[in-house]
């Protein structure tokens, strides 16, 4: 059977490719052969994602998604989670997570015994889908805590933030103007940057165009 290895994290300053040799692993001991790896630096919060979506798009019926673990693939509102996996499901893909072991019994065909076991499958990623969710939703809340907090310590503090690299936007500006055909992933990789930055500067590129 086929797999395609999904792999993400959430900034550039994480590395996306760290699970690649334990999937690779994990692949082989299970008789799978690698179709294609997908990595990407982009939030789990969000359902747009363009190697994800390649994924989605190249994968065959009765082939394998495989990922480190839920929260690789979804950090997602319970509503994108939903479209999510009616995408999956729509093109016939298994999805196995190598930290969750009734997922394996997807790579197999086992009569009654593997539809149960896919109905109990489905039930945990679910849980471990919304658990997911629900940690993304705590750490947001408690950076607004920690921010409100030092706010009412000092009321003239305000926080810095990291900024953007703006000799950076401007090469990823530049790429753009002389390439427009070229990939998010291509822009991304010669201005060093992830693809969800070239995403934000092709966003304010369209905002400030002008309208008719």
């Amino acid at each position: 059977m086929k797999a395609h290895l999904y792999l993400r994290a959430s900034t550039k300053d994480q590395d996306a490719l760290r699970a690649k040799a334990s999937l690779e692993s994990f692949s082989s001991e299970k008789g799978l052969t690698i179709a294609g790896i997908y990595s990407e630096h982009i939030s789990g919060t969000t359902l747009d994602r363009p190697q994800l979506m390649q994924l989605l798009n190249a994968a065959q019926p009765g082939e394998c998604i495989v990922c480190e673990s839920v929260d690789r693939l979804s950090r997602l509102s319970q509503a994108d989670w939903e479209t999510l996996k009616a995408k999956i499901k729509a093109k016939g893909l298994r999805l196995v997570i190598a930290d969750l072991p009734t997922s394996h019994m997807l790579i197999e065909d086992r009569g009654i015994t593997g539809q149960i076991m896919e109905v109990i499958n489905s039930m945990l990623l679910d849980l471990m889908a919304t658990m997911s969710r629900l940690d993304q939703e705590k750490r947001v809340e408690r950076i607004k805590q920690g921010l409100e907090n030092k706010r009412i310590a000092d009321p003239a503090w305000t926080p810095k933030g990291k900024g953007k690299n703006v000799e950076k936007w401007a090469k990823i500006q530049s790429l753009i103007a002389k390439h427009p055909g070229m990939s998010a992933d291509d822009i991304a990789k010669l201005a060093d940057v992830g693809v969800a930055t070239v995403y934000r500067v092709k966003q304010q590129i369209q905002a400030a165009a002008p309208q008719y």
